[in-house]
């Protein structure tokens, strides 16, 4: 098996690429280990001494490291960790209703204004995201204000406000008259 790496603008997150599907159309995250009870990959992957944060997209991982480690040390125990996993047959995520959070947000039928967000951040914003080993989840729409979730690569990087407010934020004021503004909130 051979596992592509790829720097993303967040120098505290590589993006890994086996060459297989991780999550499909869903994704996940993990912040710490506790969190992680219902993925094997997550747990082998927080058994590597620096990882802060584990992000599962379509097709990638995006691993976050501690501030205290670099890449060069931890990079080679994460490599075997997603190898061995693979190796092993285990899912992914043991539950699929388990913290898998593609969908986070949703609270029942939405306006025509929310079905337009989602539809532009899922065909134009996430796409584009995904290319730097993250992701941006609709959270709600209220009073013009747009919030969203940032994972993986997104969480924490330092260009992230730009590309909310220059990008994002342009990109849906543009399109969609309502949204006044765009913030970031954490995931919980």
């Amino acid at each position: 098996m051979f596992i592509q790496t790829e720097d993303t603008p967040n120098p505290a997150s590589l993006k890994f690429i086996p060459g297989r599907e991780v999550m499909g159309a869903d994704s996940a995250q993990f912040s710490a280990i506790d969190e992680a009870s219902a993925s094997p990959l997550a747990r082998r992957l927080f058994a590597v001494e620096g990882v802060a944060a584990v992000f599962f997209g379509s097709d990638f991982i995006s691993i976050t490291k501690a501030d205290s480690h670099d890449w060069f040390t931890i990079k080679p125990g994460i490599l075997a960790a997603i190898m061995e996993h693979y190796a092993s047959g285990m899912p992914i995520i043991d539950n699929a209703d388990g913290d898998s959070d593609n969908a986070a947000g949703d609270t029942g039928a939405d306006s025509e204004t929310v079905q337009q967000i989602k539809h532009l951040l899922d065909t134009r914003v996430r796409p584009a995201v995904a290319m730097d080993g993250g992701d941006i989840v609709f959270k709600s729409f209220e009073n013009g204000v747009v919030t969203l979730y940032m994972r993986g690569a997104c969480a924490g990087c330092p260009s992230a406000g730009a590309t909310l407010k220059m990008g994002i934020e342009n990109l849906l004021r543009h399109y969609i008259p309502e949204v006044q503004e765009v913030q970031a909130d954490e995931l919980v």
